[in-house]
């Protein structure tokens, strides 16, 4: 396993920092990590697994994303590799001394017979902060992938920053859901209301990808009061859920988890 330095700049607009992870089958029925390159706010360590699974904890070394930063984290799963991701601790997107948006870019690969769980904690959108978020997997036909995502509006008692979520799923280079969510300050009108998320401040998404639902799709069904399940084109599901705050959310989402798997 090798460990470098990410990309790192600080200048006039912010914080340039990328984390990279790279998964491979170890030959021996185990995952090794020939690459695991993280610093500064996006330091990368690994964690106990199990013998055929990788784990990785990402650690936010420094407050952030303030304003005008720009992070990313890659994550590339080879044939026949296991890897686990999650994060230490919840990420809050800040305003910063820095003017404009700060963007967070999350690109995911997964090939076929390799699986990635992406499990990481909660975002929370403090007040006057401005972040952008990209998250794009692309999986082979055989992949597997357990996708989970979190968005809590605001601190306790605080009004939220402005928010945009975009979330794109390709199986075989064929797009199988592509869908943004923006709320908060500036967001398009309705994002709070009865259509939208109605005075909850906690949403939430899962994307469960096994190549078993290509022949047998997942039933679309109402999980909760606030929470849905519904197939996706190809061996794919999603669960969308609100909720009145974070906790709920999490149980929300990982009773969902536990129905499909």
């Amino acid at each position: 396993m090798g460990a470098r330095t990410a990309r790192r700049v600080v200048g006039v607009t912010g914080v340039a920092a990328t984390a990279r992870i790279g998964a491979r089958a170890d030959g021996r029925g185990g995952t090794s990590l020939p690459v695991l390159e993280g610093d500064g706010p996006l330091a990368l360590r690994r964690t106990r697994g199990s013998d055929a699974e990788a784990r990785v904890m990402l650690v936010g070394a420094m407050s952030g994303p303030l304003g005008g930063d720009r992070f990313a984290v890659e994550a590339d799963v080879a044939d026949g590799a296991r890897l686990r991701v999650g994060s230490a601790a919840a990420t809050i997107a800040l305003p910063g001394q820095a003017k404009g948006e700060s963007r967070y870019d999350v690109r995911l690969s997964v090939s076929d017979g390799g699986e990635l769980h992406w499990l990481p904690e909660q975002l929370i959108s403090a007040r006057g902060s401005d972040l952008y978020v990209a998250t794009r997997a692309d999986l082979g036909a055989g992949a597997r992938l357990v996708l989970r995502e979190e968005q809590v509006l605001g601190r306790a008692g605080e009004d939220p920053g402005r928010l945009t979520s975009r979330l794109t799923v390709r199986i075989a280079g064929r797009p199988v859901l592509d869908q943004e969510l923006s709320c908060g300050p500036g967001a398009p009108g309705g994002w709070d209301g009865p259509a939208g998320l109605s005075g909850h401040r906690a949403v939430g998404q899962l994307v469960v990808v096994r190549p078993e639902f290509a022949t047998h799709p997942v039933a679309p069904r109402v999980l909760a009061e606030n929470a849905a399940l519904v197939p996706l084109p190809g061996p794919a599901a999603l669960v969308t859920a609100v909720a009145p705050d974070a906790l709920i959310l999490r149980r929300l989402l990982d009773e969902a988890l536990a129905s499909l798997t």
